[in-house]
Order: C-alpha cells, then structure tokens, then sequence
C-alpha cells in the first residue's frame, strides 16, 4: 500500500468505483468517476501498489516530463475523497483505475480494508456495456445487487447473472460476502459505435447516481458534449443507408418494448430530480438544471467548433455485436437489448 495523504475523517461515506477495460465500454463509467472528481477537486489519499496487479506489458506505464525532470506514471488504482455539500453534507470516496491483471482476490481485499477503515456505508460500482441499443433513444441503464433487502429497499434488481464476469461483478461479489451493502449501476452503449468517449453514456449514469443516493451533481459541459455526440452520431449514421436502417430498426424494437415506461413511477422519479436540481441552473442544463438522457437540451455548443464528432458508426454484423477488442462482448453483464434480460452484474 502506497500512502499519499492520511486518511480523512468521512461524513456518511459512500464508495462510488469505476474501472477502465473490460466493464467500460465507451469509457462511460471511468470517465464518470472522473467527472465527479473533478466537479468536486477530490483529494487523492492513497493508491494501490501497481507492482501487486498489473502487467506492465498490458498496461505499460507513461513517461512524461515535469520542467526538466523525467518522471513516470504507473498504471494503478487511486482513491480519493469528495465532500458534497448542503443541508446534509457527506462524503464520497471515488476510486477510478484499470482492470488489475491479475490477484483480483486480494485486489478486493484490499478496496474493502479501505472501506471498513472509512466507514463506509455503502459501495456503488459503475459499469457499462456494448448492447442493441439505438442511441437516440435514453441510453438504459439497469441497477442490480446481490442483497434481496437491498433489492427490495432501493428498487434494484436481483442478480441471477451466469457467465464470465470481470471486476465490477468480484468486487460486489466480495462486498457482498464482507456484509458491505453493494449495487452495480450498468449503462447500455450502442455496439455499433462503441469507441469513446461516449458523453451521453457517462451523463445517464451520473442521473442514475443522483437518484440513488438523493444527490445534486454538477454537470458542467457533460449534457452539450451528449447532445453534440448524438447529432454527431446522426450525421454520420445518416451517410450509410444501412447503418440509418439498422438503428430505424433498433428504434422500433425499443419503443414497442418500452410502451410501459411511459408510468406514473417513471414521470414521478423524473420529477423528484427536477426538484432536486432546480437552483442549480446554468448554460447546457434544462430548467433547474436537469439534463434528459436523451439529450433534448436548450443549449447547444456549435458541432463545427473544437468538439470532436464521434467516430463513424460501424455497420450492422450478423450475429452478436463486438467489444471495442475485437473479440466477444463482455458477458458479465449480458448485452442489454429490447428483448434481453435486464444485465445481473
């Protein structure tokens, strides 16, 4: 264990993790955890020893330039600590790093000896995953946990994923066993275009973590960027006949199975964030600063500017779709369609 600062003294912690690789398709969920961080200037106070998980010829280490001095930065996991204010004050420790190559026992040993030492309540790990998903509709995003109470309690699903799984799905597991409450919050991304970075993907797990645990996040440029990258994703779609059939196509299979959505619960929660945010305001957020998942935002920075289009999309394969490797998608959780199960991990 490598200490950089000491452990702070924590109000109401809750761990909020996510890891780059195999569980963050289009970077979503890593790019999230940054967001908080720096929305908020998290205080980095400690980091694992990169020696103990990675292999640096997977992950090879950066060298860079400091004035005149040559330094090197090793690919690790960090911890840090946000305080969000208001009327109840609490605490954050955000933990962002890369899928360890190897002794992910003892990897998630030593994550949960931080969270006893803390006190920390509960553990919120962000995930996302390649799926049948058309992405100008809200991008999905499922929460699921091992503990039936919790389930219960905070209207998640119950996991009965089987299959292969990565680090998100051992670390709630180990959680789970250690008697620490845990949930997985997994976002749907468009196979079709996977690359990142994907904005509207990070933006839909950011509302997902606010309605979880009743908090007000900055947003900053978050909601121009998602709606910038979907008219971005049009464009492109649009100069490929079929490419702009196979999303028509994942469009109406959507909308037919989401006919029930349109509920009371669903205009209540959505709702209820609208309360939550409506002092906050400010350019690319919608009145009380909430910003749909959709993207349909009053603001718009010019896509001609220095915004990056997003890459074009690839065209429709038979059978399932790609991870951003080349090989099959992540099963852990299963790719997220109109007609699949929700994902379990």
């Amino acid at each position: 264990m490598i200490e950089l600062e000491g452990v702070p003294e924590l109000i109401d912690p809750v761990m909020v993790a996510a890891f780059e690789g195999w569980n963050d398709a289009g970077d979503a969920a890593s790019t999230a955890v940054a967001h908080l961080d720096r929305e908020w200037k998290g205080e980095v106070f400690a980091a694992l020893d990169a020696e103990d998980y990675y292999d640096f010829q997977v992950n090879r280490p950066t060298v860079w330039l400091d004035g005149g001095t040559r330094k090197i930065t090793w690919p690790t996991t960090r911890l840090s600590v946000v305080r969000v204010g208001g009327e109840k004050p609490r605490d954050l420790v955000l933990i962002r790093g890369i899928e360890p190559s190897m002794r992910w026992r003892s990897y998630c040993n030593e994550i949960l000896g931080f969270a006893h030492e803390l006190g920390v309540e509960m553990v919120v790990i962000l995930g996302a995953l390649l799926g049948d998903t058309p992405h100008t509709r809200p991008v999905p995003v499922s929460g699921v946990t091992s503990d039936p109470d919790l389930a219960r309690t905070m209207d998640l699903e119950e996991t009965r994923y089987e299959g292969p799984t990565g680090i998100v799905g051992i670390l709630q597991e180990a959680c789970t066993h250690a008697g620490v409450p845990a949930v997985s919050l997994w976002a749907a991304v468009p196979h079709y275009v996977s690359q990142p970075p994907n904005p509207k993907a990070t933006l839909a797990l950011l509302n997902r973590l606010e309605d979880l645990l009743g908090l007000r996040i900055p947003l900053g440029e978050l909601p121009e960027d998602a709606r910038a990258w979907q008219l971005g994703v049009d464009q492109l779609a649009a100069e490929d006949s079929e490419v702009a059939e196979y999303v028509q196509t994942l469009e109406e299979a959507r909308d037919t199975a989401e006919l029930p959505e349109a509920s009371g619960e669903a205009i209540a929660r959505e709702f209820e964030r609208y309360l939550r945010r409506r002092d906050i305001g400010g350019p690319g957020q919608a009145p009380g600063g909430h910003a749909t998942e959709s993207g349909d935002l009053p603001y718009l920075r010019d896509t001609s500017s220095d915004r990056t289009r997003p890459p074009k999309p690839q065209r429709p394969e038979k059978g399932r779709p790609k991870d951003a490797d080349g090989g099959s998608p992540p099963e852990d959780p299963p790719s997220a369609g109109p007609d699949e199960d929700t994902p379990e991990d």
